[in-house]
């Protein structure tokens, strides 16, 4: 793979989910070699396009990370951090790159599966409302995992206990009283014991809004506070369930939990089989070109 200096402009399209904004990259064949740094400065929201991620769309078989899974699903989602860095899963991009595929022609409404670095993730698109509104999109994020352990994080001098969620991707989740009490979010919370998460994690504070209804905010390993984290929701959503006794597959019946998100409002079940879905919008707002004499240029 080259850089293409001297090729034509790079097409792009900016979307998001819950606000959880994305830079999305059409490359069927798997042609552009993307660093770290390239994604970074494409992210970079003075600089840049400007996103909490990159979304590339890749054929799975076009990918070496997706050539296992092209049996299995058409599309891998090359999901990159803001700071360029790979992320295994991002729920809210899944939801986006779904809308993406389905805006180009490439699937209709109804289900879909989409290879990712955490596996296959199962996607179903809702039939547009009658008033000509997109219907949610529901995807299956897999079963959460939960290492146990006793972790904590810190901010500003303060500790809260947090429990350790896995949703393909780490997260640490402390119960607070007032989201104001995780401060500016603008560097990762401290955590605790270090060796807990060797790979850093995702960390979010939640507070109860009523039963069955919680409020977060979250600080993106790689990315800083964005306005929605959709693995993140959904590992609130297991963490508060917890909390509250439940767990689908010991007593065989589903919960859910309504858990907005400062972009939005996402709605989390776990089902008796320990499948967790998460239902939320999606939206592609614009798209154009990406001049490759910016992006590789001397000023580089």
């Amino acid at each position: 793979m080259t850089h293409p200096h001297a090729g034509a402009r790079i097409p792009f399209l900016k979307g998001h989910g819950t606000e959880n904004d994305f830079v999305i990259v059409p490359d069927p064949d798997g042609r552009l070699d993307l660093s770290a740094a390239d994604v970074a400065r494409l992210c970079d929201r003075r600089a840049g396009i400007g996103g909490d991620g990159l979304l590339r769309v890749v054929r799975s078989a076009a990918h070496p990370e997706g050539a296992a899974l092209a049996g299995e699903a058409e599309w891998f989602m090359d999901y990159r951090n803001s700071d360029g860095s790979i992320a295994e899963m991002c729920g809210n991009g899944v939801r986006v790159f779904a809308r993406y595929l389905q805006r180009e022609g490439h699937i209709e409404a109804g289900d879909l599966a989409v290879a990712t670095r955490a596996g296959i993730r199962h996607v179903h698109l809702a039939k547009d409302t009658e008033d000509g509104g997109q219907g949610d999109i529901t995807v299956s994020m897999g079963r959460a995992t939960l290492p146990g352990g006793d972790v904590s994080v810190g901010v500003d001098g303060r500790t809260w206990p947090a429990i350790n969620v896995g949703m393909g991707n780490p997260h640490a989740v402390a119960f607070v009283t007032d989201l104001d009490e995780a401060g500016d979010l603008l560097h990762a919370p401290a955590v605790a014991p270090a060796g807990a998460y060797p790979a850093g994690t995702n960390v979010e504070f939640v507070v109860d809004r009523a039963p069955g209804h919680v409020a977060m905010r979250v600080h993106e390993r790689g990315s800083g506070e964005t306005r929605s984290c959709g693995t993140g929701a959904c590992a609130v959503m297991v963490a508060t369930a917890r909390r509250d006794g439940l767990d689908p597959l010991r007593t065989g019946a589903a919960a859910t939990y309504t858990v907005d998100v400062p972009g939005g409002r996402l709605v989390i079940t776990e089902r008796a089989d320990g499948e967790v879905e998460m239902t939320g919008p999606a939206v592609i707002l614009a798209e154009g070109t990406i001049d490759p004499a910016w992006l590789w240029g001397p000023t580089h």
